[in-house]
């Protein structure tokens, strides 16, 4: 994939982002994200790519758009795999809160999983603490060894974790051991970004969050060496001595994204960690996004002023 691909990513969460940001604090989550949809989708459809969604957008109905299936671009190739959430935190948007992003991954094909189930329980970190995490030992033994690796003490680490109750003991167990905790409304895809990269002031980001946040959160932290492992998990309904195998086992990161040549772009619709929010101004409007690349483990951070009176063109 061409390295310049990855810029044309960006205009793509931006255009996701710039719509759906008007709705923020409106309390209209629906048509926040539906916004955030027509958005993504106009302007992929100028993306030089064959783009072939394998992560995507529930589908609902008969005029559901960017659902997995669904083909999308304007190119024969490259040939691609196509991972994406147009607003990610479509409540927190809603109600004026943080974390909520537009956010899209590439890769070739067959670089995505899809699995069943809704649910996985996460642990991310950073490319120095990678080889230190393992979601089967205890919450204390992690932190222990993360710190280690990042040569700080456990009292030093910052985690990062959803504010649910099925967190409770998690919370607590995280608090026995001394660490710092992030406690967040919503917004795990985020919190995972934060955790891999540096000067966020996250160190771990732990806990039971969306399968689909989980996969992208995989494909970003594929791109520049986070460590991530998931354990994906059943339906409440399930029965439990009847699962597949896939529920039985964790993922490593190269598990769940299955290749080494992969871009990842996301845009900040409301604050987080990582990346500022829209700003508008008289006649346009400020955005902030970042761009990972695996093939060269770069890290862009751009901003880009937008002028209302030019409008872009996605042809």
């Amino acid at each position: 994939m061409d390295r310049n691909l990855a810029l044309e990513l960006v205009r793509v969460t931006e255009a996701a982002a710039l719509a759906s940001a008007r709705f923020y604090g409106k309390g209209e989550p629906l048509q926040a994200d539906r916004a955030a949809v027509d958005a993504m989708e106009l302007a992929i459809q100028g993306v030089k790519i064959m783009g072939h969604i394998v992560i995507g957008e529930e589908r609902t109905g008969s005029s559901s758009k960017l659902c997995a299936g669904d083909i999308i671009g304007a190119g024969d190739e490259p040939e691609v795999d196509v991972a994406l959430d147009p607003l990610e935190c479509i409540n927190s948007l809603a109600n004026g809160g943080y974390n909520a992003i537009s956010a899209i991954a590439l890769g070739l094909r067959g670089a995505f999983k899809n699995f069943k189930g809704d649910y996985m329980r996460k642990i991310a970190v950073d490319n120095e603490a990678a080889d230190s995490i393992d979601l089967n030992a205890s919450v204390f033994d992690n932190l222990v060894a993360i710190a280690g690796a990042k040569r700080v003490y456990v009292e030093d680490l910052t985690v990062s974790i959803l504010d649910r109750p099925r967190h409770a003991q998690l919370i607590e167990e995280v608090r026995d051991a001394g660490a710092r905790i992030e406690l967040l409304h919503d917004g795990d895809l985020a919190a995972a970004i934060a955790a891999a990269l540096p000067g966020t002031g996250i160190d771990v980001a732990m806990g039971v969050g969306g399968k689909k946040q989980g996969l992208i959160a995989a494909a970003a932290l594929s791109c520049i060496g986070g460590g991530f492992q998931a354990q994906l998990l059943p339906d409440a309904d399930a029965d439990p001595t009847a699962l597949p195998d896939e529920f039985q086992r964790t993922y490593g990161r190269s598990e769940l994204v299955g290749s080494e040549n992969l871009m990842f772009a996301a845009t900040g619709v409301s604050h987080s960690d990582f990346l500022e929010g829209i700003m508008f101004r008289p006649g346009g409007a400020i955005t902030n996004s970042v761009v990972f690349r695996s093939k060269s483990g770069t890290i862009r951070y751009l901003r880009t002023e937008h002028f209302f009176d030019k409008k872009p063109d996605y042809t």
